[in-house]
């Protein structure tokens, strides 16, 4: 899985390595971190582009992230696209919640699923909430889930 810096540098090292060097650099300076991990996806012809994003925030200070992006040919509905979209994010907050925990850093999982029942994404709601919330992390959907809809967005649009 390669990840890359918003400014479109591959980063070389695995992305564990990296998370603990960002929370270190940013704890020695002074820096209080949150993550939001999340995905989005755009379907284009026939093919959706997938981007996963961890997002830092620095508590009054802004933000940086990490991005993965995949493509599939896989034709899906609505509703599975929202739960690959989920999937993704979970995998990767799996990935980092023992280093998160390590470094007392909260993290969230944004879907990017609208709470709405007029919006098709609210197919998946029930489903989405429930595996992220058993699988033990904060769960966050529209209009609250920036990491998805708006930094995951982004980089899919």
């Amino acid at each position: 899985m390669t990840w890359k810096k918003f400014s479109g540098e591959i980063i070389q090292n695995p992305i564990l390595d990296e998370v603990e060097r960002a929370i270190e650099r940013e704890s020695n300076l002074g820096n209080k971190l949150k993550v939001c991990i999340g995905t989005d996806s755009q379907v284009k012809g026939a093919i959706t582009d997938f981007a996963t994003v961890i997002v830092f925030l620095r508590e009054k200070k802004g933000a940086f992230m990490f991005i993965n992006q995949e493509k599939s040919t896989k034709k899906m509905s609505i509703k599975e696209r929202m739960l690959w979209e989920v999937q993704k994010s979970i995998e990767t907050a799996y990935a980092l919640c023992d280093l998160l925990d390590l470094y007392d850093v909260d993290l969230e999982v944004h879907a990017d699923i609208n709470t709405n029942p007029m919006f098709k994404s609210n197919q998946a709601l029930h489903e989405a909430m429930g595996y992220i919330l058993s699988m033990g992390f904060v769960f966050k959907a529209k209009p609250e889930a920036f990491a998805s809809s708006a930094c995951a967005n982004k980089v899919v649009q």
